[in-house]
């Protein structure tokens, strides 16, 4: 099995696209200096308390108020409360708990204006970012995670991560946190942790101890909501939290983030260090690891299989509704609830690969080709679970009923990827006014006349549709630049672009501004 992670970087976002024998399963988009991530702690002032909703309404700064409900309040709020509260009044200058006097735990089944009021200065954590028309939702229940552990203020209590079998192991991890780890702070260890050294425990400890420093100082400074310590970037928690012994490459567009990474992954796995490589290639990362063919395949509404199979996804503002049809495979020799079985397994793979690739969350529900033998449904529902095994979102589903539907709830904590695939006409560009197309040509020779005329770039690449750039290439254009220009100016098809996208970039592969 072939695990690799190629990143794009450009001026306006990273892209991470996560490939499992060279299939795309994962995508993810990061955008520079975007608040109210996942994991950011915030001084949040409460607005308004509903009874109700047992909830209360929180600015943070963000333009929707965010929402608290007395669950994610978490047992140790009277702690935190007092201990926020001590901070931003000065009472408490150092962030050190070790002398902190713990209070009970709140009442698991109270009422959220028993233990806060509006106008008061609560200490909160972004447990979803926001979503369509809502904000952000928190939780004051903090966590500060790192590479192996996860740390929790205001508790003593020690976790062992469920998929760490081995009972000894179990014990030998606790007993090594026990020894290092400070007074009021509960510990999480994870998977990643299995087998590790007591040295690399208690470094990712102290980094984390430092984070809590950080954010002291930041709340003891606090004059009114703020983000008092941000989440690490999307970026570097993806390879905190999935880069194993199993990855084979990690591959970079662009020299300073290639940096960056592979300073990060020497810090967090330093025998992995060797896997982190620079691409140098002239055309798009993406496009060289055909990733923008896959994009443009696994985004539509309708999503093909290799059988001839296909899936339907609709999205509505409620829940997400996939439809599984056979298309037109044909298996001759097959009953039809051999045909049933044989499609709906390999429909099950696809849609574990299209909740993790769009990052489906809130209620899915999936109509597969109805069976008539409740051993193939288990059979089905086994395998689907099967599928989900390794996505990193909490999700839960029902077995197969005997219409064929399968409900699945997948925790939501960021907004959906959302890519269109359904390009603007580059004919009319959506206007509705035919132009002249076959202008193409000649706006292209004049723009590069241009800049190789006046411009300062004189190494060029011209990045256009395959279409476009195969016109070009079959006229002879490069030959004829070249006896013009003494350069051979290179044209690189790119699946990406639209019919009449076209854009001339530098060696560095920055664009440059046509006149």
């Amino acid at each position: 099995m072939s695990i690799e992670l190629v990143i794009d970087s450009t001026d306006k976002e990273i892209n991470l696209a996560l490939l499992k024998d060279k299939k795309l399963i994962e995508l993810h988009k990061e955008k520079p200096n975007n608040n109210f991530n996942v994991g950011d702690i915030y001084l949040g002032k409460i607005r308004k308390v509903v009874p109700g909703l047992n909830a209360a309404f929180v600015n943070v700064g963000y333009e929707k108020d965010a929402f608290l409900h007395y669950l994610d309040l978490g047992p140790q709020f009277a702690n935190l409360s007092k201990f926020t509260g001590s901070a931003i009044s000065g009472q408490t200058t150092h962030a050190d708990i070790s002398n902190f006097k713990i209070e009970p735990d709140i009442n698991k089944h109270g009422k959220i204006n028993q233990v806060i009021s509006a106008n008061q200065y609560v200490l909160v954590q972004i447990a979803k970012e926001p979503i369509s028309s809502k904000g952000p939702r928190l939780s004051s229940e903090l966590t500060l995670a790192g590479r192996n552990i996860v740390l929790v203020p205001f508790t003593n209590k020690i976790s062992v991560s469920q998929k760490i079998k081995d009972p000894k192991e179990r014990d030998r991890l606790k007993r090594l946190i026990m020894s290092i780890k400070p007074k009021n702070f509960g510990v999480i260890i994870r998977t990643v942790a299995e087998n590790k050294r007591v040295a690399e425990l208690d470094a990712d400890l102290s980094d984390l101890m430092q984070k809590w420093e950080t954010m002291f100082k930041a709340l003891s400074r606090a004059n009114g909501y703020k983000k008092v310590l941000g989440e690490i970037n999307r970026t570097s928690a993806i390879l905190r939290d999935i880069l194993s012994s199993e990855f084979n490459a990690i591959h970079i567009g662009g020299q300073t983030l290639f940096q960056e990474i592979r300073s990060y992954v020497n810090i967090i796995a330093p025998d992995n260090e060797k896997i982190v490589r620079l691409y140098n290639g002239r055309s798009n990362i993406f496009e060289h690891y055909g990733i923008h063919k896959q994009i443009k395949s696994a985004f539509g509404k309708v999503v093909t299989m290799s059988s001839g199979a296909y899936l339907i996804v609709e999205h509505t503002e409620a829940l997400h509704v996939v439809d599984v049809n056979s298309g037109n495979r044909k298996s001759a020799g097959k009953t039809q609830e051999e045909n049933a079985i044989d499609i709906n397994m390999e429909a099950a793979e696809e849609i574990g690969r299209q909740l993790r690739l769009r990052d489906m969350g809130g209620i899915i529900v999936v109509d597969f080709i109805d069976m008539t033998i409740s051993s193939n449904r288990k059979k089905l529902y086994e395998h689907l679970k099967a599928c989900l095994r390794d996505d990193r979102a909490k999700h839960n589903l029902i077995p197969v009923s005997k219409f064929g539907l399968v409900e699945i709830t997948r925790q939501r904590v960021r907004p959906e990827t959302d890519i269109k695939t359904a390009e603007v006409c580059p004919v009319c560009k959506g206007t509705g006014e035919v132009q002249a197309t076959i202008l193409l040509f000649d706006e292209v020779n004049n723009n590069l006349a241009y800049l190789m005329n006046e411009g300062k770039e004189k190494n060029i690449v011209i990045n256009m549709h395959p279409f476009v750039a195969a016109y070009f290439k079959q006229k002879k254009m490069q030959w004829k630049w070249l006896r013009q220009y003494r350069k051979w100016i290179p044209i690189m098809g790119i699946t990406a672009y639209h019919l009449m996208e076209y854009k001339f970039l530098n060696k560095q592969n920055e664009e440059i501004e046509r006149k």
